[in-house]
Order: C-alpha cells, then sequence, then structure tokens
C-alpha cells in the first residue's frame, strides 16, 4: 500500500508536468491551458493511484479497472475542445495534447516519473520546435471564407479564378450574389498564410472590400 507521501509526491509531479505543457497553450492563447492541463493530469494521476489502492483494499484481482476506463472517459474532453473551435486549426491539437496529458497523469500516478517527466519534453518539443518548424516554413493550412464586395463583379470573379489557377489552390462553393447595388464575390479555400496574403494583397484594391473569415465545421 502506498504511503500519504507517496501519494502526495506522485500527485505533485502529475500537476507539475500538466501546469508545464498548460503553460504552453496560455501562451499560444490556445484551449485547454495551465488549470485545465493540471487537472487532467492531476484527475488521471489520482485516477490511477484510486485503481490500485481500491484494488487492494477490497481484494480486486484487476488493479487497472479504473484506470482502462480513463482512456475513454478523456476522449470526451477532447472532443469538446474540438467542437468549441470550429473553423479553427487547433482543435485536433488540442485534443491530442489533453489526451497525452491523461497518459502523463496515469505514469505519474503509477510512480513512473522519468517516462512521464520525458513524456512531457517530447509533448513540449512538439508543442513548441514543430510548431515553430511549421510556421516558419509555411506548413500550415487552413480553410477559410473569401469574400470580396465590389461594383465590378465580373472582373473580380475573373481574376479570383486565374490566381486561384495560378497557385493551384482548388476553391469551394464559388458564387457570385448581389446585395443592393454591389455584387458579392465568394469562395472557401484551404490556404496557408502567405497564399492567404497574397490572394488579399492582390485583389484588395480601391472600391472592392476583402473580407476573410474561418470556414465554419472545418477542424484540424
Amino acid at each position: 500500500m502506498l504511503t500519504l507521501r507517496q501519494i502526495v509526491l506522485r500527485l505533485t509531479v502529475a500537476a507539475v508536468l500538466g501546469a508545464v505543457i498548460g503553460t504552453e497553450r496560455d501562451l499560444r492563447r490556445r484551449p485547454a491551458g495551465m488549470r485545465t492541463s493540471l487537472f487532467v493530469c492531476l484527475a488521471t494521476a489520482l485516477f490511477t493511484i484510486l485503481s490500485q489502492e481500491l484494488a487492494r483494499l477490497f481484494g480486486d484481482t484487476s488493479g487497472t479497472r479504473i484506470a482502462s476506463n480513463i482512456v475513454q472517459g478523456i476522449g470526451f474532453l477532447g472532443a469538446g475542445a474540438i467542437l468549441k473551435e470550429a473553423g479553427g486549426r487547433v482543435g485536433m491539437t488540442t485534443a491530442a495534447t489533453i489526451f497525452v496529458e491523461a497518459a502523463i497523469g496515469m505514469a505519474a500516478g503509477g510512480g513512473l516519473y522519468a517516462v512521464a517527466t520525458y513524456t512531457t519534453a517530447l509533448v513540449l518539443f512538439g508543442l513548441v520546435c514543430l510548431g515553430w518548424v511549421a510556421e516558419r516554413f509555411d506548413l500550415k493550412c487552413r480553410p477559410v471564407v473569401f469574400r470580396f464586395t465590389t461594383s465590378h463583379a465580373d472582373n473580380v470573379a475573373t481574376e479570383v479564378q486565374r490566381l486561384m489557377a495560378q497557385l493551384k489552390v482548388p476553391m469551394q462553393h464559388f458564387r457570385v450574389s448581389m446585395a443592393g447595388g454591389n455584387s458579392i464575390v465568394e469562395f472557401e479555400s484551404v490556404v496557408s498564410h502567405t497564399q492567404q496574403e497574397r490572394i488579399v494583397n492582390q485583389l484588395n484594391r480601391q472600391g472592392v472590400l476583402t473580407e476573410v473569415a474561418p470556414a465554419e465545421g472545418r477542424h484540424e
């Protein structure tokens, strides 16, 4: 049976590692920040400890019964994070981070401190270093809606089609509609930050109102 000191140490390690990951999420203005990450690691560590201790207390031969259900339960929290981020690209990353935080908490709860710490380091490497690489080399793409309001729809529509063909970026839901005395050229596309800037800079001029918004219902 674990002593109170051992239990406190395991919970503390789990909480600290969760807070470290959550700090990076807060700095990048992402969901599941410091408190959420701390609580995920802390809860899974406590469930792991309880799973072992209650099995010993009641003579249950399956000491991992509670812990085995953590994987299923944590999926609901991750799904909630994805749904909250409709139109963004952070939903899947956030959900995956929550999932690995649960594993880190379980490792700390099981007394595997080195494993939990090393996994935390790998998570930070993925979030910070690989995130920087993706931004540096413009690897991230996201679905966005482009909307151009103008009195010369034909010219803008033709220029949009020519530009997107040059960029070799497919368009979806391309449409031209009327609003008062103006025409609206609108389409959806999955573009990188550089491609988005080029489209906006080339089409944004006097007499053309340019709007860019995340495409609803798309997730990373």
